[in-house]
C-alpha cells in the first residue's frame, strides 16, 4: 500500500461491486426477453464450455421472444441441451439453424421466488460494499498508528469512506426495486 490514503481506489471497488450487482440481477428471467438472460447458460463444445454469445447471433425480435442463430449446425442440439439444463425452465424451439425461446408468463409463485433471489443477491452486495468500507477503516488505523496520516485527516477520510458507503447501499436499494418492480409487473 502507498503511504498516502487514497479513497478513490475504495471508490472504484464500490463501483465494481455495484456492476456485479447490475450483472448477475440482468440475468434474472422477468418476463419480458432480455438477452442476458443466457449470460448464465453455458454450452459444452469443443471441449470447453462457452457463452451461447460465442455460438450465435443473439436477438430480442419480440418483448417476449428471444432468437439464436446458430453460425455452426452441430452446436444446436448441444445449445437446446444446455438451455433445458438451466434454471431458465425455458423449452426451446428449433428451426433450422434458429432457436427461439419463447419467454412464458411468470406465476405468482415464480414471480415472488425471485424477489427473495434478487433480495438475496441485493445482500450480498450490500455485504460486500460493507466489507469495502471495513477495509478502508483498517487502512485507514494502520496509517494513523503509523503516523502517516493525522487523527483529523484519519476522521476526515472515515466520513468519506461512510459517505461512499451509505451512496452505494442507497443505490443498490434503488436498483433492487426497479427490478422488483419489473418482475412484479404482469
Amino acid at each position: 500500500m502507498s503511504n498516502e490514503f487514497n479513497e478513490k481506489n475504495f471508490s472504484v471497488k464500490m463501483d465494481k461491486s455495484l456492476n456485479s450487482l447490475k450483472k448477475d440481477i440482468s440475468t434474472l428471467r422477468t418476463g419480458r426477453a432480455n438477452s442476458n438472460m443466457l449470460d448464465i447458460v453455458k454450452v459444452d463444445v469443443y471441449g470447453q464450455l462457452m457463452p451461447i454469445e460465442q455460438l450465435g447471433t443473439i436477438n430480442v425480435p419480440e418483448a417476449r421472444l428471444i432468437s439464436i442463430q446458430v453460425w455452426d449446425k452441430s452446436n444446436i442440439a448441444l445449445i437446446d441441451s444446455a438451455i433445458q439444463k438451466s434454471e431458465l425452465g425455458i423449452n426451446p424451439q428449433i428451426d433450422g439453424q434458429t432457436i427461439r425461446l419463447r419467454i412464458p408468463d411468470l406465476t405468482e409463485e415464480r414471480r415472488k421466488e425471485l424477489i427473495k433471489i434478487l433480495r438475496n443477491i441485493g445482500e450480498k452486495s450490500k455485504v460486500a460494499i460493507r466489507n469495502i468500507r471495513r477495509e478502508a477503516n483498517e487502512d485507514l488505523k494502520k496509517k494513523l498508528k503509523d503516523k502517516i496520516i493525522s487523527e483529523d485527516q484519519s476522521a476526515s477520510f472515515e466520513k468519506i469512506i461512510q459517505k461512499l458507503t451509505d451512496t452505494n447501499i442507497q443505490n443498490i436499494d434503488k436498483i433492487l426495486s426497479e427490478k422488483e418492480k419489473e418482475i412484479i409487473q404482469i
